[in-house]
């Protein structure tokens, strides 16, 4: 049973509850697992140091271990995330799973992924923004910690998971460049995205990307894909039209002819984004749509240590 299959499709109507359950889970695994060494505290509190005014200690906390805490607010952030997901129409493949009937797509895979991100930076009091783009920004926020502003980026996420729409163009490398000269102090960058450019162009988006790297952004890029049916083209053995969610185009071919050519064309260009983040100092991770969170989380919490 794959991870989405625990799920209704209804659950992604409700991003928050769905994103803590996942979070949730994804804790009781982590202190069960060799990266319990890197002890992530979800810390809503510091330890008091002697001196410190105690207006801010916890005395229920006291009261429950004996030990002096105090809260941790919103000017102690110590780090400035910048989510970035792409919502042009390739990102609502596919729209269902024939066999199982769980419809789940790489923007709902993303966003989830983005809630769950922003989930554990809120509990640790750390500051986050949202852009999302098409062929151009559709929304780009400042990076706050507040959990208004958590509940709004998890509303916008929502409404563009229930905005499904053919032909809306994807231009990262635009975007990628504007969010660039917007976020004005040192951040990580996390960025969703299955990489489908309308120039298909890589040295456009790499040099974009090579602007956030220039700026200072420490880079994550999780290039999102559905492994079976995109990489590994596993479709029946059978007549199918492909329809490009971008430009609409239509193609009608016989899969297992053309199966072989498609998947060295397509580990080509795999090997070749994952060259170039090398190059350029940007953390790359192939993110399956089927494979659950836990590894993006794991390489989040890798990320954010080494930044403190």
């Amino acid at each position: 049973m794959s991870f989405f299959d625990q799920y209704p499709v209804q659950a992604f109507n409700n991003l928050e509850l769905l994103a803590q359950q996942v979070v949730e889970g994804f804790i009781i695994g982590l202190h069960k697992s060799p990266f319990h060494g890197f002890s992530v505290e979800f810390a809503e509190h510091r330890i008091y140091n002697t001196g410190e005014s105690v207006r801010n200690i916890d005395w229920k906390v006291y009261g429950r271990t004996d030990k002096l805490f105090s809260k941790k607010y919103e000017e102690e952030t110590n780090l400035r995330c910048q989510l970035v997901i792409d919502i042009s129409s390739s990102m609502y493949f596919p729209e269902e799973k024939l066999k199982t009937g769980a419809v789940i797509n790489k923007l709902k895979f993303s966003a989830l992924g983005a809630a769950c991100i922003m989930n554990i930076l809120r509990k640790q009091r750390d500051a986050f923004g949202m852009s999302l783009f098409s062929d151009h920004i559709e929304l780009s926020t400042n990076a706050k910690s507040s959990t208004t502003h958590y509940q709004f980026l998890l509303s916008q996420l929502e409404k563009w998971i229930n905005l499904p729409e053919m032909n809306r163009k994807s231009n990262p490398a635009n975007a990628l460049h504007q969010i660039a000269e917007e976020i004005h102090k040192r951040s990580l960058v996390i960025f969703f995205s299955d990489m489908f450019d309308n120039s298909d162009n890589l040295d456009e988006i790499f040099s974009a990307l090579q602007h956030l790297k220039h700026r200072k952004h420490e880079v994550v890029l999780f290039h999102v894909l559905d492994k079976n049916l995109e990489l590994e083209f596993e479709f029946g053995n059978q007549p199918y039209q492909f329809v490009d969610m971008e430009t609409g185009e239509k193609l009608r071919l016989q899969t297992q002819q053309i199966k072989s050519s498609y998947m060295e064309k397509i580990s080509t260009i795999q090997k070749e984004i994952e060259s170039r983040c090398i190059q350029n100092r940007i953390q790359y991770l192939q993110a399956d749509i089927n494979q659950g969170y836990d590894y993006i989380l794991q390489l989040f919490l890798l990320k954010r240590k080494k930044m403190n």
